[in-house]
């Protein structure tokens, strides 16, 4: 068996050796490097553009702007586009950050020398700013969404009376919690290499999904997709900011065929905080109305998020609320708050990931009032079918992940009130963890040679999830041959369609569909072999009928046939799979962390998480997610935000020399990741889930919760910074 093996990770040496190709690292024959002028200003219009200074520097070659960009030959609205105004199409500012230049140049240091020396006349026009952080200022400049392609949920829900029934409740929580923007920080900033051989667009990309790029790239020169080819080798890194198309994909393609030469442009740092995507300040009023034994009658859930000028990004915070727990009322709402920012996107645990933060930060302050044990009025108001529509689960082990969560931390041991480490005070917390299960089609294919190697082929990205891993390893489960004799190939759209690398989506769908394709190979070489394919299982290339002693080689069996493999192919097609069934992971998260009153510092001691997921193809892939959610959701705690300065309009840091991000030195080793026995063949027919965005939830909740335990203050806006201690 190969399926739930802790597998070591295939690509592990490349990464670590460096020997693995980025685009970054990618180089054509003729190549121009680009690099990207951005705007200064948060709103006006370019009233005029100088080049004469960046012409004259050695090795650049062009210096284009709105005025030499062919207009798009198909309108840019919503997604695959990060947003639905591509620049260099007019002379119109939005945000500061927008690029309003690109360089050509022959190497990348003439085209960042040219870059500093073009000269860009604006007329400002007045900004529209994000107001002040405070429920009043936030709740009037929010206005419903509009819907630009940017939110796939209704933005208003409601099940019965829940502000009657809040108004009614013995015991209340209203309040309102606040997260700042942040940016994703990944390793690999993003880049793109794109050529041209006549009509024919071949495309190199850090982004997490090829097909999309392909479709939207086609549709922005007016093409077709089969004349698009967009190859990713390797992405490091992405967590949401390069799921969707941004400004240099498509700038890197339109200068390429002006050029008549290869154009690779790779973002700065700075670049990343400019144009791209991030996850949007976020407010919101919670509240909860609960009977005396701390039964919710009604759930209300307020958010409003900070959205671009031209586009509402919302981020669906409300679905913690609408999927966790039991009640009998709920009134959830989102909106949006308009400014000349630049366009945020989804972040890892987009939804359920701000949402939670919320509701289990409610949970605990209501749990406190009702002098109750947090995890005894989490278990009270357990769900047993999906509280906004009734339905029933596909599958759901949260009562297990409870109580092996609280066993391992030992949460039902712990002491009442805080107590003193040396100078730190040290206190306890705990959350649910919650996430969507995301599913989308897929598609693969298994070549089984003669000589027992095999090939797996599909149009999957590589983010650095593990998929190098998993994949063969579902395939050699099946053909019963060594994880070692598979070759994968996949970031390619020539072939097999495979879904996007997010929304924890990949295990399900493109390992279903490897799943079916060995599957197939098998039943295929079962009828070559004479024998019932739904009574053979395969072993040390071999296959025999399940328990017989007699068995057949691959070797001798394709030799008779004259064949020197067989395909087989593959599918998922969600919507054969689990209909009337509610779809969601679980989890719990508890931690201790240490409080030094007196500087203001907060650390991790200890945490575990304990997660309902499904089946875990590899444990060690597996543990390495949720750990990576763990860690994410202790910097969303403790430190990271992206600072507004409103006065310049703009991120007041625009790298990581001013932004605080977890390190080694921030997490402690004493952190245990534990998943329940659990297989969900509704969700898919590989019986797994989507697990690496369910750890970043419930995360920071656990940790102010647990500052409360300790100090006695209660943090309702991250991060969770010294002064906010210190006060």
């Amino acid at each position: 068996m190969s399926i739930g093996e802790p597998f070591s990770r295939i690509d592990g040496p490349i990464k670590v050796t460096g020997t693995a190709r980025y685009t970054a690292d990618l180089r054509a024959a003729n190549m121009l490097y680009g690099v990207l002028v951005t705007a200064s200003i948060p709103a006006g219009k370019v009233t005029g553009i100088d080049k004469g200074g960046a012409m004259l520097e050695a090795g650049v070659v062009r210096v284009l702007t709105h005025e030499d960009m062919p207009r798009a030959r198909t309108p840019i609205a919503g997604p695959p586009f990060a947003h639905s105004f591509l620049p260099l199409q007019d002379d119109q500012i939005r945000h500061e950050g927008q690029v309003v230049a690109l360089v050509l140049a022959e190497s990348l240091e003439a085209a960042e020398a040219g870059a500093r020396k073009v000269q860009v006349r604006y007329a400002p026009t007045k900004a529209t700013m994000p107001v002040a952080l405070a429920w009043p200022e936030i709740d009037r400049a929010a206005e419903p969404p509009r819907n630009t392609g940017y939110f796939f949920l209704e933005p208003e829900f409601s099940k019965g009376d829940a502000v009657h029934n809040l108004a009614k409740a013995p015991k209340t929580v209203a309040t309102v919690y606040s997260q700042p923007s942040r940016h994703h920080n990944p390793m690999e900033t993003s880049a793109v290499l794109a050529l041209w051989e006549g009509d024919a667009l071949t495309v190199y990309d850090s982004t997490q999904h090829v097909f999309a790029v392909q479709r939207g790239l086609a549709a922005l020169f007016g093409i077709p997709p089969a004349s698009v080819r967009v190859i990713s080798q390797h992405t490091g890194g992405a967590f949401g900011v390069k799921g969707l198309i941004g400004a240099h994909e498509a700038l890197a393609a339109q200068a390429a065929r002006i050029a008549g030469r290869p154009v690779r442009i790779a973002l700065s740092r700075a670049n990343m905080y400019s144009f791209l995507g991030y996850q949007p300040r976020i407010v919101q009023k919670m509240g909860l109305g609960a009977d005396e034994k701390g039964i919710l009658t009604g759930i209300t859930h307020d958010v409003v998020n900070l959205a671009t000028v031209t586009d509402d990004y919302i981020e669906a915070a409300t679905e913690a609320s609408k999927a966790l727990y039991a009640t009998p009322t709920m009134w959830l709402r989102q909106r949006a708050e308009r400014a000349n920012v630049a366009m945020p996107t989804a972040m890892r645990a987009p939804g359920e990931g701000p949402g939670m933060w919320a509701l289990e930060s409610a949970m605990d302050e209501l749990a406190v009032d009702l002098g109750m044990d947090p995890l005894d009025l989490r278990l009270a108001n357990y769900a047993e079918t999906d509280p906004a529509t009734g339905a029933p689960w596909s599958s759901k082990k949260l009562r297990d992940a409870y109580e092996e969560g609280a066993r391992l931390f030992g949460w039902r041991d712990r002491p009442r009130f805080p107590w003193r480490d040396g100078d730190w005070i040290v206190g306890q917390g705990m959350a649910s963890c919650l996430m969507g299960t995301f599913r989308f089609p897929s598609r693969a294919q298994v070549r089984l040679r003669r000589d027992g190697s095999a090939v797996v082929e599909t149009g999957t990205q590589d983010i650095g999830t593990g998929v190098l891993t998993i994949f063969p390893q579902i395939a050699a489960d099946v053909l019963g041959i060594p994880v070692s004799a598979i070759e994968f190939k996949m970031g390619d759209t020539t072939l097999p369609e495979a879904g996007p690398t997010y929304g924890s989506s990949s295990t399900m769908g493109v390992g279903a569909a490897v799943l079916a394709a060995a599957q197939d190979v098998r039943n295929r070489l079962a009828r070559m072999a004479n024998l019932s394919p739904a009574e053979v299982c395969m072993a040390d290339g071999r296959i025999g009928r399940t328990g017989a002693a007699e068995s057949f080689s691959v070797a001798d069996i394709l030799e008779r046939a004259g064949e020197s493999e067989i395909v087989g192919t593959g599918s998922f097609d969600p919507t054969k799979h689990g209909a009337g069934y509610s779809m969601r992971t679980f989890g719990a998260i508890f931690v201790e962390v240490g409080v030094d009153p007196e500087l203001g510092l907060l650390r991790l001691r200890r945490a575990v998480g304990s997660y309902s997921v499904g089946r875990i193809v590899n444990p060690r892939t597996a543990r390495a997610q949720l750990l990576g959610g763990i860690v994410w959701g202790w910097g969303m705690a403790a430190m990271e935000q992206s600072a507004f300065e409103p006065s310049l309009g703009r991120f007041l840091s625009k790298n990581l020399a001013g932004v605080a991000i977890p390190v080694n030195a921030d997490i402690p080793s004493d952190i245990t990741v534990h998943f329940v026995d659990e297989v969900d063949e509704k969700a898919s027919p590989i019986g797994g889930k989507g697990i690496g965005e369910l750890g970043a939830t419930g995360v920071a909740a656990a940790v102010a919760n647990a500052v409360f335990h300790a100090t006695g203050k209660r943090i309702r806006d991250l991060p969770i910074t010294p002064e906010k201690l210190i006060a």
